[in-house]
């Protein structure tokens, strides 16, 4: 007889950035905004009107979806609103990847994407990128159930142009292809344009990183008429539950700001591009980034150690033990005083 622990989950689940339980640390590890959202998103939060939170919200977040639209140019049926990227991505994984033939994506990437995979039970194949952490559109040209591609990719952030997109996309017409654009708002390209050429093309952009809303979790899909609507499929089929009446009003708050976000924005790619210049004179190699991230390593000095050295200094990087990628940080921009900080801590290390 077989024993009822048999019939549990066995999956290895996505594992976060570390997340110390203390106050008083330099966060550089999750790649979060380090300014506060709009102050716009403040005011819609502080005046919302809580005596209606006893009422559903909108099932299809219809003015965020309206405020997204107008913003990318797109009619209301080409957007979907989840809660946050990760939601609307489980969500694509689950509309879009049902044919049997094993899923395309880099063998360096984000991370969840083998745990949906499993989860779901979703075939696939992992493409190797070239040694210098590029993934190559031509290596796209074989059959299978779906391509997904981070970009700007994490955690090298690399981002790569619309040709490089397009050219995947001619190599598979009878696949749904995601381009997961979480970073793409710090100097990515988005294949937004690309949407009325292509129908089996899914965009999917996310509030967290470039609004500053990562406690908010606000997601968006934009594609043809057919990927929305299997989306809405799959939403009202396995996770009837919508975004929250609090974040549509925040979102649509953060969307009415534009000056702000490009402010913000702005100011995140200054600090990027200084920290940039000072870990290259430390002797570090650097990738040119379109991210709000760093992805480095130094020949002298392990990753493991320099990452365990600035934990002393209460100042915590990602550090990935995996194949490939286990000699290089990912250093998320925080704000100036932080990234001297951290500037600081690394000259008194490298030697």
């Amino acid at each position: 007889m077989g024993n009822w622990k048999d019939n549990l989950i066995d999956i290895a689940p996505y594992v976060a950035g570390e997340q110390p339980k203390k106050a008083d640390f330099i966060k550089l590890n999750a790649n979060e905004n380090p300014y506060p959202p709009s102050p716009r998103v403040i005011e819609a939060i502080a005046g919302f009107k809580a005596s209606g939170l006893n009422k559903y919200p909108d099932a299809d977040a219809t003015p965020l979806v309206r405020a997204v639209a107008e913003r990318a140019g797109l009619s209301e049926e080409n957007v979907f609103i989840g809660n946050g990227s990760d939601d609307v991505l489980a969500l694509c994984f689950r509309a879009f990847f049902n044919s049997g033939k094993p899923v395309l994506y880099p063998d360096i990437t984000y991370s969840f994407y083998p745990v949906w995979c499993s989860m779901l039970k979703i075939p696939y194949e992992l493409i190797p990128v070239d040694e210098d952490f590029n993934i190559r559109a031509e290596d796209y040209r074989r059959e299978n159930g779906g391509v997904i591609i981070c970009n700007p990719n994490a955690p090298t952030s690399i981002g790569r142009d619309l040709d490089f997109i397009r050219e995947i996309l001619d190599a598979n017409p009878d696949s749904v292809v995601i381009s997961d654009e979480a970073y793409v708002d710090f100097g990515g390209v988005s294949a937004l344009p690309l949407l009325k050429e292509y129908p089996n093309l899914a965009v999917v952009q996310t509030f967290s990183k470039s609004r500053s809303m990562a406690g908010m979790r606000i997601g968006c899909c934009f594609g043809g008429k057919d990927i929305i609507g299997a989306l809405r499929a799959a939403k009202d089929s396995y996770n009837s539950y919508p975004v929250d009446s609090v974040a549509i009003a925040a979102g649509c708050a953060s969307i009415a700001d534009e000056e702000y976000f490009r402010e913000t924005v702005g100011r995140i790619i200054k600090t990027r591009d200084r920290l940039t210049a000072e870990l290259r004179k430390m002797g570090f190699d650097v990738k040119d980034s379109s991210t709000n991230f760093l992805f480095a390593s130094h020949p002298g000095y392990r990753a493991a150690d320099i990452s365990a050295f600035l934990k002393t200094k209460d100042i915590y990087v990602r550090f990935f033990n995996k194949p490939r990628i286990d000699n290089h940080l990912r250093i998320t921009i925080g704000t100036d005083e932080e990234i001297d900080a951290l500037i600081g801590a690394l000259k008194e290390y490298i030697k």
